[in-house]
Parts: structure tokens; C-alpha cells; sequence
């Protein structure tokens, strides 16, 4: 839905614009309400709540309300609800067939709701030696950073992959300064650990690169940058594989951003690994 507003904003008009405002930045909150509330909240009329969401292609608020609440269920279900609404719908195909299909659905919607200048934003931030780079992940996405977190390290100094055990991130924040980054993955059923841990860096002046899902972890509220990763497929589990797909560019990009001291780094990182026989030859 939010993406919904984002994608006709351009056709709104004065007043319904500040209406997607008035959504936008509380999302999805501002819109479960009455359609009064709504238009008071925004200051617009009645009239212009009805007509924005009939530009967003719903016969009138009560469809654009549903949606909404569809929408926030859908963002805290479990493996068995979430097995049990795609079975009801499943076609007749092999299940390597559908998820093949979801998962290439989920790469093209993530990477065309990439905005390259936030993309961009966020591996300058992530290049920048001069400050800290952490990382964080939760139950599930804890795989996901720690892949960050290998890679990373080995393309620049200064990287920290806090700890699986969030008693001991306040000792974390405690060493983090102003222009530091924060690189953390958040999807459903989202964490409330990490949510405190984000609002408590962002009071800090770090920089926050939020990794989340299409519905949004609401850690996207005090993210500097967020990008929304397709996650659905035919499965009690959501897939890593889009969120994989975006970071493994990430890394790309702060590689070639920083080349010249990355290829020094990998070649003295290699003397380090012929030393030791890590590799066999």
C-alpha cells in the first residue's frame, strides 16, 4: 500500500498529496481509522480522502481500510498461517515450479523499488572507513549479517557483527559514535530487541541501513535508508533469497568503491591465509 501511494503520487493533487503525506509518514497507523479521522488528521476534507483512494484503484475508503488492515496482518503471521494461505491457493504445478516463480517475482519487485540515489546513500555510508560499520540481524536474519559481516571485513576495516545475545548490545552502543553505521535486517514477525536497539543508535547521530521486507519492519521509522526485499513464497518460511540478491550488490559496490585499498587489503589478507595453510593448494 505504501509503495501503492508512492507510485501515483505524481497524479495527486495539492491536497491529496498532503493527504499521502499525512500517510506516508505515519504508516500504516494514519490510515485505520474513520474516514473523518482520516481527513482531520490530514486537514483535508472527507471528499479528498475518497477521491485519492479511488485514484489508488479501490471503489471507495472501506476497500482502501481493508486492504490496510489485510496488509498488517499479514506482516505478523507464522509459518503455519502463512503454509495454510498459500496451500488454499496452490495451483496445480510442482512446488519447484511455483517457488521458482515467486522467487524470480521477489528479485524483480525488490530491484525496481530500488531508488539508485538511496542506494547509492547507503554504500557511501557503508564504504566509509573513517567511521564504523555494525551489523545485526535477529532469529532468522542473523544468517544474513553474519554473511555481511564475513564479506565486509575483508573489504574494509573497522566492521563489528554484534552479538546474537541483545544483553550484550548496550556495550556495543556504548562504543558507537556520531557518523557510525548501523547495517541491521529485520523482516516479519519483526523484533522488538531491534527496534530498541535501532531507536537507541539513531539517538546516537549512527546512521541506520535498514534491510527489511515489502511490508516494512518499523524500524523503517527511524532508518536513514531502508530497502524493502520480496520475501513470499509457497512456504511456512519467508525467502532470504531477494535480501541475499541485494546484499551480495551491496558488498559489490563497496568494493568498487574503495578498489585500490580493497585489492591491497585482499592481497595481505592472502599472505595472512598462504601463512597459516587455511586453503589447501
Amino acid at each position: 500500500m505504501r509503495e501503492l501511494i508512492r507510485q501515483h503520487y505524481s497524479a495527486l493533487t495539492q491536497s491529496e498529496r498532503k493527504l499521502a503525506n499525512t500517510l506516508l509518514e505515519n504508516y500504516p497507523a494514519a490510515g485505520l481509522a474513520s474516514i473523518t479521522s482520516v481527513a482531520s488528521a490530514a486537514g483535508v476534507s472527507s471528499p479528498t480522502v475518497a477521491r485519492m483512494v479511488k485514484k489508488l484503484g479501490f471503489k471507495g475508503y472501506p476497500q482502501f481500510h481493508q486492504a490496510l488492515l489485510d496488509e498488517l496482518e499479514a506482516r505478523g503471521v507464522g509459518p503455519t498461517q502463512r503454509r495454510n494461505s498459500w496451500l488454499a491457493e496452490a495451483p496445480e504445478t510442482h512446488l519447484l515450479n511455483r517457488l521458482t516463480h515467486a522467487v524470480r517475482h521477489n528479485l524483480e519487485q525488490t530491484f525496481a523499488h530500488i531508488e539508485l540515489e538511496r542506494f547509492d546513500q547507503a554504500i557511501h555510508r557503508m564504504a566509509d572507513t573513517e567511521h564504523q560499520l555494525f551489523i545485526v540481524g535477529g532469529r532468522i536474519t542473523h544468517a544474513l549479517a553474519d554473511y555481511a559481516f564475513t564479506h565486509l571485513q575483508a573489504v574494509r576495516p573497522r566492521v563489528t557483527h554484534l552479538s546474537d545475545s541483545s544483553g550484550t548490545w548496550p556495550h556495543y552502543v556504548l562504543d558507537m559514535q556520531p557518523g557510525d553505521t548501523l547495517l541491521i535486517f529485520d523482516i516479519r514477525r519483526y523484533e522488538t530487541n531491534l527496534l530498541r536497539l535501532a531507536e537507541l543508535v539513531g539517538q546516537r547521530g549512527v546512521a541506520i541501513v535498514l534491510c527489511t521486507d515489502q511490508w516494512g519492519s518499523p524500524i523503517s521509522s527511524v532508518a536513514d535508508v531502508t530497502f524493502n526485499c520480496w520475501v513470499e513464497i509457497p512456504s511456512g518460511w519467508d525467502s532470504s533469497v531477494s535480501t541475499l540478491m541485494l546484499l551480495e550488490t551491496m558488498i559489490a559496490a563497496v568494493q568498487e568503491q574503495r578498489w585500490p585499498e580493497v585489492r591491497d587489503r585482499y592481497e595481505r589478507l592472502d599472505e595472512l591465509f598462504d601463512k597459516t595453510h587455511f586453503f589447501r593448494k
